[in-house]
């Protein structure tokens, strides 16, 4: 396997590792289940490790436009009230 593909794949996962707890910053769903049970397989842990170790470049792009959009809605409210 190449050092560039591995490398690509270790930060992806070591970004899924660090992100599953905001992961309702890059637009994947809220943090916690509504039912409030154990997780499907769609809400695990693995499942968003295995999505960012491939997609994390996407997800970094999602999370700063989150950012942003969130800094926009606060001037304007600030603006507002």
């Amino acid at each position: 396997m190449n050092l560039y593909i591995l490398a690509f794949l270790a930060f992806g996962t070591c970004f899924g590792l660090v992100t599953y707890t905001n992961r309702h910053l890059f637009s994947e769903g809220p943090t916690r289940p509504a039912h409030g049970g154990d997780p499907g397989l769609l809400e695990g842990r693995l499942y968003w490790v295995v999505l960012s170790s491939c997609l994390w470049p996407v997800l970094v792009m999602s999370g700063l436009y989150a950012v942003y959009r969130g800094k926009l809605t606060r001037s304007k409210l600030s603006r507002i009230g």
